[in-house]
Parts: C-alpha cells; structure tokens; sequence
C-alpha cells in the first residue's frame, strides 16, 4: 500500500475506488461461493453447504450496502 492518493493515476480518488474494490470483491466472492455451496450440496455436507449460504449472504450485504454507498457519494 502507499501513503498517498493514487487518484491522479486511476482518475478515480483513492477513497471511491477502495469502495468500488470492495463491492467488486463482495461480488466476486458470492459468485465463487455459489460453486462452494454446489460441490457441499453435491457431497451432502448440509452443514458446509449452510456454511457457504451464509457467507454468500454476507457478501451481498456487504456488495449492496457498498453500492448505496458509493451511490450516495457520487451523487453528492
């Protein structure tokens, strides 16, 4: 990491891309946890398949409530 806003680089300041990364992120993992989930349902593991839900809905909290965010700032 840099000590620095990188922005003049990206076009983008530092602190909305880092929003922007997160939600990407969040929504990356909730793709990935969808084959998580699948391979655990395929197995019958219901406890790790569980498992993997509950992430996956903490992803898309995370992926939705960066995206108000991010909404809201750039509207200001």
């Amino acid at each position: 990491m840099t000590d620095r806003e990188t922005g003049h680089v990206t076009g983008t300041p530092d602190k909305d891309y880092n929003i922007i990364w997160f939600v990407e992120a969040c929504l990356s993992n909730a793709l990935r946890l969808e084959t998580y989930i699948a391979d655990a349902e395929s197995a019958g593991d219901s406890e790790l398949a569980d498992f993997f839900k509950r992430a996956q809905g903490a992803s898309r909290k995370g992926a939705e409530e960066g995206k108000e965010l991010l909404a809201r700032r750039l509207n200001a």
